[in-house]
C-alpha cells in the first residue's frame, strides 16, 4: 500500500519506512510544503523500473527505423506521429 508522509516524518522514520517498502513492497510519498517531492521503493523496484525503461526505449529505437524505412518506401511521404 502507498504511503504519503512529510519530509519531516521520513526523517523521524526512515528506517521503518524502510523496512516497510523492504518487506511489504510498499511506495513511500514523502511531501514537502503538501507537495510531493519523492518517492522510496525498493532496490527491486528501481531496477524493474530501469529495465522497463530500457525496453521502451529499445521498442522506440525499433519503431523510428521501421518509420524511416516506410517513409523511404513511399517516396519520402510525411508519415503522422508515431506517437
Amino acid at each position: 500500500m502507498d504511503r504519503v508522509v512529510s519530509a519531516t516524518e521520513a526523517r523521524i522514520r526512515f528506517g521503518e519506512l524502510m523496512r516497510r517498502v523492504v518487506e511489504n513492497g510498499d511506495l513511500v510519498i514523502v511531501e514537502r510544503g503538501g507537495r510531493p517531492h519523492v518517492v522510496v521503493v525498493s532496490v527491486a523496484e528501481y531496477e524493474r523500473l530501469l529495465k522497463e525503461r530500457e525496453q521502451q526505449g529499445e521498442w522506440k529505437g525499433l519503431v523510428d527505423q521501421a518509420r524511416a524505412q516506410i517513409q523511404v518506401e513511399l517516396g519520402n511521404r510525411q508519415l503522422p506521429p508515431s506517437e
